[in-house]
């Protein structure tokens, strides 16, 4: 999945949802349940989620929406296999990458 987010150094939650296709509501669900998202929150409560943060929810989402975990198979796959899945799932993600750009260049052609 190909999240278009300018480059910041904090995104809004309704541009991160917007983002992922999802409801507020969700994102800020997920914060509660899972450990490693962590927001900033400013005087008035807003969140601004940061690079770190989208990077997490972006394997978040992959192992609940896309993979079919739930909630807390979601969370033992973070505690038990952290690091070996988030490696796999970065390696995924710029395969996708590539070749989203060899198929732009093919259609150029």
């Amino acid at each position: 999945m190909q999240i278009d987010l300018p480059e910041k150094r904090y995104y809004g939650i309704g541009e991160v949802a917007k983002a992922f296709k999802v409801n507020t509501s969700l994102i800020r669900f997920w914060e509660k349940e899972f450990d490693i998202l962590r927001p900033k929150k400013n005087a008035k409560g807003n969140r601004k989620f940061t690079q770190e943060d989208i990077k997490n929810l972006k394997f978040i989402y992959h192992l609940v929406k896309v993979r079919g975990f739930t909630l807390e198979g979601a969370k033992t796959h973070l505690k038990e296999q952290k690091q070996e899945a988030l490696s796999t799932f970065e390696i995924i993600n710029k395969l996708k990458g590539i070749k989203a750009q060899l198929i732009k260049i093919k259609n150029q052609l």
